[in-house]
């Protein structure tokens, strides 16, 4: 019975070694060669369609991608700068928002209900009304020592919209902690802010990473936003360069610079996602 179990033990034998590889192998071979079919068909069907040169010299002029590129690259460092900026004011407004509407005393009841209609209404109203109104309807006011410089109203308009997405992030991290964490905490003589300082925002941050990711991915698309205002980012000079050619080959040189950020993200995101399936799983055993 020894000898048995242990000819069927996992690694015991090359060829059971072997086999899980082979199957790998020919499942990165069937992929790439499904990939490789799809792709050939659609670009057959494209290339062969009666409007193709016509769509080509619009969208994929290759001359007009390489002059257009240098000022659209250019334009596309307002992007960075505004994603920068609102993202650093949003990790730290959003956490407070999220420590208000968890906060259980009565006494607290009003700072709780001002978190919940303020994360309500900005998630309900869509971003591009919020810049409108901040953009435009701040400025046209007059105040006395009120800025009416668009790149800081469309980045408060992104703040305000992103606040309410990323509270409720974190505060599905903290309320993912268990009890007993702070439980645990309270009895070895921490109070209730270090509990929450030291043991179970700790906790919630990790936990939370990979949702913050997808909303930074988000971010740096609604960045785009801002030109409605008039600074000149990468959509803007995008729009200038296809109005002076006729063409929409700028567009793509646009996205393409988004995408450029966007994907290295997202797959950042799926690393994460995987990495804390791993450790759950060598947790669990």
């Amino acid at each position: 019975m020894r000898g048995a179990a242990d000819s069927v033990s996992p690694g015991a034998t090359p060829a059971r070694r072997w086999r899980p590889r082979r199957s790998r192998g020919l499942s990165v071979v069937v992929a790439l060669a499904s990939t490789v079919l799809v792709v050939g068909v659609l670009g057959y069907v494209l290339v062969n369609s009666s409007g193709w040169a016509r769509f080509q010299s619009t969208f994929f002029d290759f001359n007009a991608f390489t002059d257009d590129f240098p000022e659209i690259a250019n334009a596309f460092l307002l992007n960075i700068k505004i994603f920068l900026v609102a993202e650093v004011l949003i990790l730290a407004f959003a956490l407070l928002v999220a420590i208000m509407r968890s906060l259980r005393d009565p006494v607290f009841f009003p700072i709780r209900a001002f978190a919940v209609i303020y994360t309500d209404l900005f998630r309900g109203v869509p971003s591009v009304l919020i810049v409108f109104l901040l953009g435009f309807g701040i400025p046209s006011l007059q105040l006395k020592g009120v800025t009416k410089d668009p790149f800081a109203w469309g980045v408060a308009a992104l703040v305000i919209v992103w606040v309410a997405y990323v509270s409720e992030v974190y505060r599905a991290g903290i309320e993912s902690v268990h009890p007993s964490q702070d439980a645990a905490a309270r009895s070895l003589g921490l109070s209730g802010a270090q509990s929450f300082r030291f043991v179970v925002l700790p906790q919630a941050v990790r936990r939370i990473v990979p949702p913050l990711m997808n909303d930074f991915i988000g971010l740096q698309k609604d960045t785009a936003l801002v030109a409605f205002l008039g600074p000149v980012e990468a959509f803007r000079q995008a729009q200038i360069d296809s109005s002076a050619s006729f063409a929409f080959t700028p567009y793509l040189v646009s996205a393409c610079l988004f995408l450029a950020i966007t994907v290295p993200l997202t797959r950042l995101v799926d690393w994460l996602v995987a990495r804390d399936r791993r450790r759950s799983l060598a947790g669990a055993r």
